[in-house]
């Protein structure tokens, strides 16, 4: 494909978007959110034998595979987290969490006349990140009927313009979440799987500075880490050092 036909591919691409966008009427701002996401990451989980939507004990569950539960979640752990807990009593769950690897931010002017734009977010996201939203069930981590499926995802994340919403954005609201690859992904499942995750070089006893730095990370996401160890049982507090904890991998 030339240069130039990939341009006015590109471009046509992008007015489809919108177009449909503000054919589903945008001034309901939300309640597009992640719903094509969702359906995607629901269509590359599923095997042939899979149902769909099944109301299990009061919930409805995205797939159920024989005795499995299959949940996708996009968002926000802790809107879950009544309905595993309860579900987790009879049933095996594996949760599917997608984090971007690489997202697209597409921007959806005013003007309808004015074209939208598309850039790549200098962020990239990696399998930690999911302790972000872990630390509203840190307690599931070891009970041997649950497992985390961490999908490493391309996404395309649509924004509009609305002045009285988005501040933190300058006004930009994200509307949707496109599914544009799953690059690979990570299953854990045991105790041993997550302790894979704590890097190698870590001294016996550390502390969330020292799992920062050697993960490379900012400390906060290592703070959110370690309270996730803590609660599951696989880090233990052994005291600290000056005002920080200090922690060690549980016997």
């Amino acid at each position: 494909m030339t240069p130039r036909l990939f341009v006015l591919c590109s471009r046509c691409t992008l007015f489809m978007i919108a177009f449909q966008l503000r054919k589903d009427n945008l001034s309901g701002i939300g309640t597009l959110n992640e719903k094509h996401l969702h359906s995607s990451l629901k269509e590359w989980c599923s095997l042939p034998g899979d149902r769909f939507e099944i109301p299990v004990e009061g919930y409805v569950v995205d797939i159920v595979r024989g005795d499995l539960l299959l949940e996708i979640q996009t968002g926000s752990f802790s809107a879950i987290r009544f309905k595993l807990r309860k579900l987790l009593r009879n049933h095996s769950i594996r949760l599917f969490y997608p984090v971007p690897l690489e997202k697209w931010i597409i921007k959806l002017h005013e003007e309808e006349d004015r074209e939208p734009t598309r850039r790549r977010s200098p962020k990239r996201g990696r399998v930690e990140d999911l302790f972000r939203e872990l630390v509203s069930i840190p307690g599931l981590m070891c009970n041997p009927e649950f497992s985390l499926e961490v999908l490493l995802t391309r996404e395309e994340e649509i924004r509009v313009y609305d002045g009285k919403r988005g501040w933190r954005r300058r006004g930009w609201v994200i509307t949707e979440r496109r599914l544009l690859e799953v690059v690979r992904s990570r299953v854990l499942e045991t105790p041993a799987d997550w302790l894979e995750l704590l890097p190698k070089t870590l001294d016996d006893v550390f502390t969330t500075a020292d799992l920062a730095k050697e993960m490379g990370t900012r400390r906060d996401l290592a703070q959110k880490m370690a309270y996730c160890y803590k609660k599951a049982g696989l880090l233990v507090q052994k005291g600290k050092r000056g005002r920080s904890n200090l922690y060690s991998i549980s016997e």
